[in-house]
């Protein structure tokens, strides 16, 4: 088996921070959400992977490089446009040849991994296989329409009087069948070949297509809302270490990783947290459920329920909660009880007294 990572949307609805990276590098818990995914598709055993890159594609090569870092052989596939899911595919048919695949959009967090889903698929092999959740408002999403015995009655893209309540979530098991499906199909209204366009293709033609539902955390980050949702899952199976320095003025409760070259001074760590490698922290109170990136300063700070992005500074700024703050951004003042800041790389922001 291989995968396909679609890793070249815009992410306008995460802007200020894709103005200046792409969506899939946006870190949960101090690690791309590209990364997580990578690390998904090699617990299933795929060595071979296509990464399917946009204009941002330079800056996810500098992350991602070969693949080795991860035990995988990384192939990039330049997409000139967005142009739906089902165009990467084709784009895709010569690194994918006649084997078995998974599809994989590289802004999903599936925090339980794919591996029962990989393994009903090795062992069914059915033309095709989605990974589906209930959701509220399914106009949203892909939906699905599925029997008693879990076959693919009916897929729709984005319908306004939806069937069902099962999502289609941002992975999917293929056969070479698929690309019969992809080569059949006309770009939809708004000018993309639409996966679901391909899977309802199969479906017609009469191969086997089947529901799995997914019962772990999934979440596609599309807002900063969810990047902070993620990270609160994702930190809160956080594994406790201190690596780096804690003075005996400090405390730790709680899980907290404090990574090596990371100095903590005459600070109060509530876990569950992680500490970025080269950070300083001093009389500050950090977390929980605070993602700290590389090479922060933190003078006089206090912040919670957070993701603070590498090279930030905070100084004698307290009460910050439920915020995301960009590269390298530069965050002053005094005390912010219960204010969020959503702030995007090399931002200069005071908070007022």
């Amino acid at each position: 088996m291989k995968a396909l990572i679609l890793s070249g949307g815009m992410g306008t609805r995460l802007r200020p921070f894709t103005y200046s990276m792409p969506k899939q590098l946006v870190p949960v818990a101090n690690k791309p959400i590209l990364v997580h995914c990578l690390e998904n598709v090699r617990e299933i055993g795929v060595e071979d992977v296509a990464v399917v890159v946009g204009d941002r594609g330079e800056e996810i090569r500098a992350v991602v490089g070969d693949g080795s870092a991860y035990g995988l052989n990384v192939t990039y596939l330049q997409q000139e446009a967005p142009l739906g899911l089902a165009h990467a595919v084709s784009i895709a048919e010569e690194f994918l040849g006649d084997d078995d695949f998974v599809m994989y959009l590289g802004d999903n967090i599936l925090a339980e991994g794919i591996a029962e889903s990989a393994r009903a698929f090795r062992v069914a092999r059915p033309a095709a296989q989605l990974l589906l959740t209930k959701v509220a408002d399914p106009r949203a999403y892909g939906v699905a329409e599925v029997d008693a015995e879990g076959r693919v009655l009916a897929l729709v893209e984005k319908p306004q009087q939806p069937r069902s309540d099962l999502a289609v979530i941002g992975v999917y098991f293929f056969t070479a069948a698929v690309h019969d499906a992809v080569r059949a199909i006309e770009p939809s209204a708004r000018g993309e070949l639409e996966i679901t366009d391909a899977v309802q293709f199969l479906v017609e033609r009469g191969d086997r297509v089947v529901a799995d539902a997914y019962a772990g955390y999934w979440k596609d980050t599309g807002s900063p809302d969810d990047l902070l949702d993620c990270n609160r899952l994702l930190l809160g199976r956080l594994d406790h270490g201190v690596h780096g320095e804690v003075d005996a003025a400090s405390t730790v409760e709680g899980p907290v990783l404090v990574e090596a070259g990371a100095v903590v001074e005459r600070s109060r760590l509530v876990g569950p947290l992680v500490v970025g490698a080269g950070s300083i922290v001093r009389d500050s109170e950090l977390g929980p459920y605070t993602a700290l990136g590389r090479d922060c300063v933190l003078d006089g700070a206090g912040i919670g329920d957070s993701i603070v992005l590498d090279g930030v500074s905070i100084q004698s700024v307290r009460g910050l909660s439920g915020s995301i703050i960009g590269r390298s951004a530069a965050v002053r003042g005094g005390e912010a009880a219960g204010r969020r800041l959503i702030i995007g790389d090399h931002t200069q922001a005071e908070v007022a007294a």
